[in-house]
């Protein structure tokens, strides 16, 4: 099978992993000048005399449940103990007010592990500082209600309906932040079907499910480099810089001849891409549909639906605000071999409520950056700008506790105004394949229908999928 697999962000990577996994002749597209999509480096010139940097284009965190991320990362030959530092999760402030979960359930023989994990949540919630007595009783409460009903409930509910009645506290300092993270939308719009999904697979999802593991390497070095490196080596046609601008119909419009890119021909044809690029190929293909004698008005009111869809997504930003402590010896910067002290108590920080950002990342300790911090202010007014967001980041920084009196040196500000999609309680995402009439045409990324919000792992896990669907097909003609 001759197959196109169009752009090179998680999903494609993973897909193109699985294709040539497969046998597939495989050649992947970017636009873009490196692989990766969001989850980048960006390359920063130094200034006065300082040494250049190789920031993220955002702070990605992973848990320990994305196993299907971590699966990808040891195929194309990645320690991932090496390159992610992992945690329990632990969601405190400066103040050590929220939870954390205990780090002694995992030390534990594996057979007690299970059990373990479930005390183990039970006792970080009833030792949470900042909460009375009856704040914690009510989320536990809370927490063994929505695990008797299966983790499920009514799909148009938000996570502030699904909340209701829970402590003021426990919301602002557990429930808001946590959805904040997974899900980067308000909890009056937020999905709580989708809630109650990342939380069944984290806190209830076995032992180690629930870990942190923060990246101690350049995102690219984290999965698209190596995964880049592992492609090439195995012959496939790796094309940087390179954007489809027409995707049609082999042989006058008989799908089953495969495709054509560009004019290049394919049996088969992945689009990886952002929703907004995947429109703008399948647009032109509506009147194909519906001129197709063998699919007709059916295939044509399945694609126009599928495009509907996915022109109704709306978009969240996230923004990063990388600080640096002034007086910082930006000389010594390595990556550390073993945790490193740094500015922060914890590598990672729950924010007040409040702040444009909501929690912050110490560099030093993960990446052996001096002095760094990373501001992450998701759920961000598209209508800020950097310098805005800069300055409302440098009075949180002002502010915190064990950071007061501090100077601070900007070092960049980042704004992904179309990071995720906003994941709405009731939300159509469109699905994996826009035309039935049409097998050897899917799409995949983290927008697709699925159970996840826009993760790292939802984009790993739909380009794995669509692989597996694609190979279904070509099965079933070579069988007819």
């Amino acid at each position: 099978m001759r197959l196109a697999v169009v752009g090179a962000g998680w999903a494609g990577l993973a897909a193109a992993v699985a294709a040539s996994q497969a046998g597939a002749q495989l050649t992947l597209f970017e636009a873009s000048r490196q692989p990766g999509g969001r989850a980048r480096n960006v390359a920063l010139a130094g200034a006065g005399g300082q040494p250049a940097l190789r920031l993220d284009n955002g702070q990605h965190i992973l848990i320990g449940a994305y196993r299907a991320s971590l699966g990808l990362m040891r195929t194309v030959g990645l320690d991932a103990a090496r390159c992610l530092q992992r945690l329990p999760l632990d969601l405190r402030d400066a103040q050590g007010q929220g939870l954390a979960l205990p780090a002694w359930p995992s030390r534990l023989p594996a057979p007690l592990q299970a059990s373990a994990q479930a005390l183990g949540t039970a006792w970080a919630l009833l030792r949470a500082q900042g909460w009375g007595w009856g704040e914690r009783l009510a989320l536990l409460r809370r927490l063994q209600a929505w695990q008797r009903a299966g983790f499920a409930c009514a799909p148009t509910a938000s996570v502030a309906q699904l909340c209701a009645g829970l402590p003021q506290a426990v919301v602002q300092q557990l429930i808001e932040p946590l959805c904040t993270a997974a899900l980067n939308t308000p909890l009056a719009q937020a999905s709580g079907a989708v809630f109650l999904r990342v939380l069944q697979d984290s806190v209830a999802g076995g032992p180690g499910s629930a870990d942190l593991l923060l990246p101690t390497v350049p995102l690219g070095d984290l999965l698209a480099e190596p995964a880049w490196r592992w492609l090439q080596a195995r012959g496939a046609q790796l094309r940087l810089g390179q954007r489809i601008n027409q995707l049609q119909p082999a042989a006058d419009g008989q799908t089953g001849a495969g495709w054509l890119l560009d004019g290049q021909h394919f049996d088969a044809v992945l689009l990886a891409t952002p929703a907004g690029e995947a429109l703008r190929l399948l647009r032109p293909l509506a009147a194909e549909a519906e001129a197709e004698a063998a699919t007709g008005a059916a295939a044509s009111a399945e694609l126009r639906s599928w495009l509907q869809q996915a022109e109704a997504l709306r978009h969240e930003a996230i923004g990063t605000v990388f600080l640096r402590a002034a007086g910082a010896d930006t000389a010594a910067a390595a990556p550390p071999a073993a945790p490193a002290p740094g500015l922060l108590a914890r590598p990672m920080l729950a924010l007040a409520p409040g702040g444009v950002a909501q929690y912050v990342f110490d560099r030093q300790q993960l990446t052996g950056e001096p002095g760094l911090l990373a501001w992450v202010a998701s759920t961000l007014d598209a209508a800020l700008d950097k310098a805005a967001l800069t300055q409302r980041v440098l009075a949180q920084a002002q502010a915190l506790p064990g950071l007061a009196g501090r100077r601070w040196q900007p070092v960049a500000s980042i704004i992904e105004k179309r990071a995720t999609f906003a994941c709405t309680a009731g939300l159509q995402r469109p699905g994996q394949r826009p035309c039935s009439a049409w097998p050897r045409l899917l799409v995949c990324g983290d927008y697709v229908h699925g159970p996840y919000p826009a993760t790292l792992e939802g984009a790993v896990r739909s380009g794995q999928q669509a692989v597996v669907a694609l190979c279904r097909a070509v099965a079933g003609a070579h069988s007819a």
